[in-house]
């Protein structure tokens, strides 16, 4: 058993790995950016919190609508292509978004940058799919999941720092030139003229229909599985973020911003996953990996809805996204492997398909915590991903699952 290592990719890739990581960094910033400005938004523009609250759910549901258009527009004229435009095109977004003069307009650059946020990391993920042999795809994934992960830390930190001391359109302006100055690293780097994609055919013979590119890998059998779980997965997880800070409030009395504070350190035991998936991808194996991981996710959720004191959901929560990370870079390799040849559909729909889990898992767990405690409602969530973990090898196929990373 070899060690999975990147000294085995050329320069040029390598190169490219590291500047697509800076632009999912960016990408997850600016979907959590918003979260800590609502209280500022809503004074600024004299409106509710619910209606400030539309910079973040417009930006979600136009995110999820647009994977049917760059998904097949990367499978055709190139992904890292249409994803580094993508990125110079976020940029716009953000100045805007920067000088809004009102409520609307802000809206409306949120959306904006959320139609071109939308390809940086399905397209992303499909590329390292092209171009990145399989026994190192899944600990190169985990590099390039490592900027989308700490993305998600830093838009929650960036956005409540800057928004208290210089002020929220700082923010948006700062993280504009980030994408600007990435969008113009990414254009200018070799990669960008496809030599990697150009050896699975010319452009011109791909649909750029997305249900055509989608029927093709639906009429596959072990791609319908994938998808399926990848949707199960999106419901339990992210059904138990959405009531996680709500339960710490009520039943350990903590202020919203204090408990908003632990649920984000989920995101920093993705940080730990991403840095030690090297050492541990050939030591577990593919099934290992969802199996610990769903594991871990399962019986972090159980101390956090059971714990008797606060500081044991600490560890709790790093441990939960130590295991969902594990277990969900694990399903990013596969998805790579579902149609290659529509590799950049393959992704938008499990970018879709995950989105549309997690907006199912917050409509249920909403909808269970009207009736038991929000306590049984985290075991319930956690309980099921451990048992989805287990059955996963089975449920995919068992042939595919490789026990040990080659």
């Amino acid at each position: 058993m070899s060690k999975v290592s990147s000294s085995a990719i050329d320069p040029a890739t390598r190169q490219a790995l590291l500047h697509l990581s800076f632009a999912t960094f960016a990408s997850m910033t600016i979907q959590r950016l918003c979260d800590p400005m609502l209280p500022e938004l809503s004074q600024t523009f004299q409106v509710s919190r619910s209606q400030a609250a539309q910079v973040i759910s417009y930006f979600a549901v136009t995110y999820g609508l647009m994977q049917i258009f760059f998904g097949p527009l990367g499978d055709k004229y190139g992904k890292y292509k249409v994803l580094a435009w993508a990125t110079v095109g976020c940029s716009v977004g953000c100045f805007g978004s920067a000088f809004a003069y009102d409520l609307p307009f802000l809206v409306f650059c949120r959306v904006l940058t959320a139609t071109c946020t939308a390809a940086i990391i399905p397209l992303g993920l499909a590329w390292v799919g092209d171009s990145v042999d399989y026994t190192m795809r899944q600990a190169t994934l985990a590099q390039v999941g490592l900027g989308s992960t700490m993305g998600i830390v830093a838009g929650q930190l960036f956005g409540g720092l800057i928004t208290d001391t210089l002020g929220w359109r700082w923010a948006f302006g700062l993280v504009g030139i980030l994408f600007f100055i990435v969008g113009c690293v990414l254009l200018r780097n070799p990669i960008a003229k496809l030599q990697h994609e150009l050896s699975h055919g010319p452009h011109g013979e791909r649909s750029l229909s997305f249900f055509k590119n989608a029927a093709h890998v639906f009429a596959k059998q072990r791609p319908r599985r994938i998808l399926f779980c990848i949707c199960l997965e999106g419901t339990f997880v992210f059904g138990a973020i959405a009531v996680s800070a709500t339960h710490l409030h009520d039943h350990h009395a903590l202020a919203v911003s204090w408990a908003g504070a632990i649920v984000s350190l989920f995101g920093i035991g993705g940080v730990v996953y991403m840095a030690l998936a090297s050492w541990l991808i050939p030591r577990l194996g593919e099934s290992g990996l969802v199996r610990v991981g769903a594991l871990s996710f399962g019986l972090s959720y159980g101390i956090i809805g059971f714990s008797p004191h606060w500081f044991y959901d600490v560890v709790a929560f790093m441990g939960a996204g130590f295991g969902f990370f594990m277990f969900h870079n694990t399903m990013q390799v596969h998805a790579t492997q579902m149609a290659p040849e529509v590799r950049g559909t393959c992704m938008a729909l499990f970018a879709a398909i995950l989105f549309a889990g997690q907006s199912v898992g917050v409509l249920v767990c909403a909808a269970l915590t009207a009736y038991i405690s929000s306590s049984w409602v985290l075991l319930l969530m956690g309980l099921s991903l451990t048992i989805l973990g287990w059955a996963l090898p089975v449920l995919i196929d068992p042939k595919k699952m490789r026990p040990t990373s080659a």
